[in-house]
């Protein structure tokens, strides 16, 4: 019973913590920088409009925060110059798409 408690707890702690990362994210804007900015090389690398990439078994980003850094590991690798920001908008946008770390 306890260890049932702590894991209640500790899920209550991340979507918190999920939820505090992305309440002032404008999806909207995340949207459209990553059709403008993912999709097309995500679609080059695993075909159909990229989203693949999103939702394969063993994907990297395993967390709210891994997600963040993922998108902002690909805006200085691809030297796109987003604002912090604009890294959490796309971030939260994926989230919401595919990720779903905050439900």
């Amino acid at each position: 019973m306890k260890k049932i408690l702590i894991s209640i707890c500790c899920l209550f702690c991340i979507n918190s913590y999920a939820n505090e990362l992305f309440k002032n994210a404008d999806l909207a804007v995340g949207k459209a920088l990553v059709e403008k900015n993912c999709v097309s090389c995500h679609a080059s690398s695993y075909g159909g409009d990229g989203s693949e990439i999103y939702k394969r078994p063993f994907r990297k980003v395993e967390s709210s925060q891994g997600l963040i850094n993922q998108v902002r590991a690909c805006n200085t690798n691809l030297n796109q110059k987003w604002f912090d920001d604009e890294e959490l908008d796309a971030s939260a946008y994926l989230n919401k798409m595919y990720y779903k770390f905050e439900e």
